[in-house]
């Protein structure tokens, strides 16, 4: 195997099409071929090429070298990554290519800025009479914190910039030693029960359909155009604008759920179940279902949410564990008889010994027991396993619903 690494015009780029073949070099660029048993040089390595790749774009002069190094760290820790996944058998995941132009978030070390009340002074390439464009001058909307090590300069899908400032906080402790599961759906983002059976239900974002209605409609319109005419540019304009506005609410929604069960719940330790989308929407015997694809791997954003809960769990102390969920949908939390139950039916209703309550509970409780039964003997609190579908039962009525806005005061906090 071959990959071609080129660093042509100051960004470095994979071009996997010469897989398995060898050719000559090109002409004005600088390429790095590694064959079957060799190594990646790393970035020192690579980082060479910098000099070369300015003199074919003299463009590259005006950009401010350290970005241009970030480049080769980011190139570095993705040839890395792929080459330990086909080391481990998993599937490569080939780094990404990005234009020439293409924006995409920059880090500038926190010594090579300067921030004044609002105003933030990012340098460009060149110094003295070499220096073309002036030092990018932006105007911050609040404080910057102090105690910053880098700034991250991101842009979103409708032309607004972004300045995150990189700070370390020191991690929470959290004494209590309580266990609350969560079993992840689509309608209901999140439902979950603790070892004395209260009954977490939080929704998500609610308003995907509407979203939905209109990015069809626009790229509909859109498909009738001529591609790069005025009306063409426009529509896609406004439909980048409406997507971007879609993500911002859902993310919101995201972060208010994973901020309230890492930050507002007293358990300490929690559980959430090993969800593959894939499966979901890739069973045998399933007919396709667009809608049912579209409504998982667009609009549902399980990874992007297992993410936020994991880092959001760390800074406060708390013991994030992801547990194999397998058949807890099919299985009676009661008696433990399995039977087969589809997406739709959102009752579960054991025929063995009668049991009728929420698909989303009867999981939830499921994961609960299967890790409480991995700890194995408990001598503090006795309400465990067998005890927690009890509990449930005697404070049904403790069941709440949270919105959106997620943003409800509960009694147990």
């Amino acid at each position: 195997m071959m990959v071609r690494v080129s660093a042509s015009w100051g960004h470095p780029q994979a071009d996997y099409s010469a897989l398995g073949k060898t050719g000559p070099r090109e002409e004005g660029k600088s390429q790095i071929i590694l064959r079957d048993g060799e190594q990646w040089p790393e970035w020192a390595e690579a980082k060479k090429t910098l000099q070369e790749s300015r003199e074919h774009d003299p463009e590259l002069k005006w950009v401010y070298g350290k970005l241009m190094q970030e480049i080769y760290f980011r190139l570095d820790s993705a040839m890395k990554a792929f080459f330990r996944r086909v080391k481990n058998g998993e599937k490569p995941g080939f780094p990404r290519v990005r234009p020439r132009h293409c924006f995409f978030t920059l880090i500038y070390p926190a010594m090579y800025i300067q921030v004044e009340g609002l105003s933030l002074r990012l340098p460009t390439g060149g110094r003295g009479k070499n220096k073309r464009d002036p030092d990018v001058i932006a105007t911050l909307t609040e404080e910057a914190p102090t105690g910053y090590k880098d700034v991250a300069i991101s842009r979103d899908g409708q032309g607004h910039y972004y300045a995150s400032f990189i700070v370390e906080r020191e991690e929470e402790t959290c004494d209590n030693n309580s266990v609350v599961a969560f079993d992840l759906g689509m309608k209901t983002l999140a439902t979950g029960v603790n070892e004395q059976g209260k009954v977490y239900r939080v929704g998500g974002f609610k308003g995907v359909q509407w979203y939905n209605c209109q990015l069809d409609k626009i790229r509909s319109k859109r498909d009738k155009c001529k591609k790069k005419s005025r009306r063409y540019c426009y529509l896609s304009n406004v439909y980048n604008r409406v997507s971007q506005q879609k993500r911002n609410k859902q993310r919101d929604s995201l972060h208010k759920v994973s901020h309230l069960i890492a930050h507002k719940l007293v358990e300490r330790t929690v559980v959430v179940g090993d969800l593959s989308q894939r499966q979901i929407v890739m069973k045998e015997h399933r007919e396709r279902n667009k809608h049912l694809h579209r409504a998982v791997f667009n609009e549902w954003g399980l990874y992007t949410f297992i993410q936020m809960l994991l880092y959001k769990c760390q800074l406060y102390g708390k013991d994030l564990q992801i547990l194999d969920e397998r058949d807890t949908s099919k299985t009676c939390s009661d008696c433990g008889q399995k039977q087969s139950t589809p997406l739709w039916k959102r009752t579960y209703y054991c025929k063995e010994c009668g049991l009728v309550m929420d698909q989303d509970e009867n999981s939830v409780v499921n994961i609960l027991m299967r890790f409480l039964a991995r700890l194995g003997p408990h001598t503090g609190d006795p309400v465990r396993c067998a005890d927690v579908f009890t509990a449930i039962e005697n404070q049904c009525a403790d069941v709440f619903t949270a919105t959106d806005n997620v943003l409800n005061t509960f009694e147990h906090i």
